[in-house]
């Protein structure tokens, strides 16, 4: 080809083409080729037009040679009709000497510049139009062969060049698609790990929305769970405004929908489409939702709904809806996990305050009841006693068992609820815990208080976290008397940086811990430490029992 080309033109084919190929910018690839295709014709104008996914009309036009001032007069960009129209309908070159004498020329809008020759080479790629160059007002007159030849050239570069950014572009887009949703499995993995090891209902809720509204990246998420014939706002993250405790109806909702067939489904537009109102759930100006079941071994717990993705941001699509079906089953798992240790908890608790009451009637049945009748026999006899002298015996040793009984009595109430605990303080009420255990059982008991002066009020701990550690040294010492049979025991209660440390150690027999029926003494602990947020570590073995507790400290100021 080179002898139909001139040796300058030729130069800038030849130095244009590495450069196109290594251009991965497909605007600024598309502009070097219109101006390219200037330099090497003369045209004064030139322009590339870029055809529609059906190749019917131009979607694209870009062009050179033209004054922003020109540009806004002209308007709006042509479609491919007229001339241009020609290269659409039959990609070959087309060279007119006067454009607007063509037989099916369009003519040009008012403030167009006046044009006369022109040239137009389509520019294909695998075979198939992607596009055309268009050039006119030749300065020397009409296009040349030598001008087709070299656009046709630079058309040819330029096809390749743009496949090779276009399949940069798409491996690029794709390379970030794949890499994002390997950033979300690994955050729904990562969520899956630490929900799992989480067994606190109301904490695994704001796990599960929490992470599920970022996986997503959704402004708001919402979970609702089944309970009875509805469904039950339990928890939420992002910008939602929905009261906890709004109940949804089953059979009046999408969301009861979507639970019931325990399929996903993506609603374009909330106001119009969820049948219980948006405003209601706290999304009034929502845009967009996503709804996916809460799925546990076929039963439905639930629904977590997405809603939106940001101002700017597109709709949910079928790889979100993918992710979160994916987390949701991560966190169905976890809810129902947690709602069973809840379930038993609740009932651990119960059987534990049932036994406790059985304990307290026993006691009071077996001691002081019994107690009392003996007392009402004595009393009955010393009416019958004619002798001042005995009946004064008899109603002295009467006075003496009713003092007991009182103080039995006493002790009951102390040990249901001290006043002390409530007058004075957390210090002196377990003081007089360990004095009235030392009394009763003949043991020796030791204390290490580092405590708020219950004369400082502004200071003292919070009333719950006083019964709390009081409730604890409490059940401690009752079982140090009663199954370990304790000689010894050491109290040590410490409130600093923020916590309070509980340990009651006794030189008693051991027992496991963990062993099925181990008391609900045992059970009363964990439940106490757990609604305080805190931990608890019981050891055992042949030199006695170290109950353990940690507990998040605040006070009552």
């Amino acid at each position: 080809m080179s002898e139909f080309l001139e040796a300058d033109r030729l130069r800038q084919l030849i130095e244009l083409g590495p450069s196109l190929v290594s251009e991965l910018d497909l605007d600024t690839l598309l502009g070097r080729v219109v101006e390219t295709a200037r330099a090497v014709t003369g045209a004064r104008y030139a322009a590339l037009g870029i055809l529609d996914p059906e190749r019917r009309h131009l979607e694209r036009f870009i062009t050179r040679g033209l004054s922003p001032e020109q540009e806004r007069a002209i308007g709006d960009r042509p479609l491919g009709r007229g001339v241009l129209g020609l290269l659409i309908d039959d990609p070959r070159p087309v060279r007119v000497p006067d454009v607007g004498a063509h037989p099916v020329s369009f003519g040009f809008p008012a403030a167009h510049p006046p044009m006369r020759s022109f040239l137009g080479v389509p520019i294909l790629i695998r075979g198939r139009a992607w596009g055309n160059l268009y050039l006119t007002e030749k300065p020397s007159g009409e296009f040349t062969e030598d001008d087709e030849r070299a656009v046709v050239t630079l058309a040819a570069w330029g096809a390749i060049a743009i496949e090779h950014a276009r399949l940069f572009a798409d491996a690029a887009q794709q390379q970030s698609r794949l890499q994002a949703a390997v950033t979300r499995l690994e955050a729904t993995q990562a969520v899956a790990v630490a929900v799992g090891a989480e067994t606190d209902l109301n904490r695994v809720l704001e796990l599960i929305a929490k992470r599920g509204r970022a996986i997503v990246e959704a402004r708001s998420l919402l979970i609702l769970l089944k309970e009875g014939d509805d469904l039950v706002i339990s928890a939420g993250a992002g910008h939602a405004h929905a009261e906890l405790g709004t109940r949804v109806p089953i059979g009046d909702s999408t969301s009861g929908q979507v639970m019931l067939e325990k399929r996903p489904m993506r609603v374009a537009d909330p106001a119009a489409e969820l049948r219980f109102p948006p405003q209601r759930l706290g999304v009034a100006d929502a845009r967009s939702a996503l709804l996916v079941p809460l799925v546990y071994r076929s039963d439905s717990l639930g629904v977590m709904a997405a809603f939106d993705r940001g101002s700017d941001a597109p709709a949910f699509d079928e790889g979100d809806e993918t992710l979160l079906v994916a987390f949701a089953a991560s966190a169905a798992t976890a809810v129902a996990t947690a709602q069973t240790v809840q379930a038993d908890r609740l009932r651990d608790s119960l059987e534990a305050a049932e036994a406790e009451r059985k304990r307290w009637a026993r006691e009071l049945h077996d001691e002081t009841l019994q107690s009392l009748g003996s007392l009402k026999v004595l009393a009955s006899a010393a009416l019958r006693i004619g002798d001042p002298e005995r009946m004064r015996d008899a109603l002295a040793g009467l006075a003496s068992g009713l003092e007991e009984q009182i103080d039995s009595v006493h002790t009951i109430i102390s040990e249901l609820r001290p006043a002390a605990l409530d007058d004075l303080g957390l210090r002196p009420a377990i003081e007089a815990l360990a004095e009235r255990h030392a009394a009763i059982h003949g043991s020796e008991v030791v204390c290490e208080l580092d405590l708020p002066d219950p004369i400082d009020r502004t200071h003292r701990l919070a009333l719950e976290l006083e019964t709390t550690v009081y409730r604890l040294v409490q059940e401690a010492l009752s079982n140090a008397a009663k199954h370990a049979h304790a000689a010894s025991v050491r109290i040590a209660v410490r409130a600093s940086n923020g916590r309070v440390t509980v340990e009651v150690r006794d030189d008693g027999r051991g027992f496991d811990p963990e062993q099925p029926g181990g008391g609900f003494g045992l059970t009363g602990m964990r439940e106490r430490v757990a609604l305080a947020k805190g931990t608890l570590e019981i050891a055992s073995g042949r030199e006695g029992t170290a109950v353990r507790a940690t507990l998040p400290a605040h006070t009552s100021s």
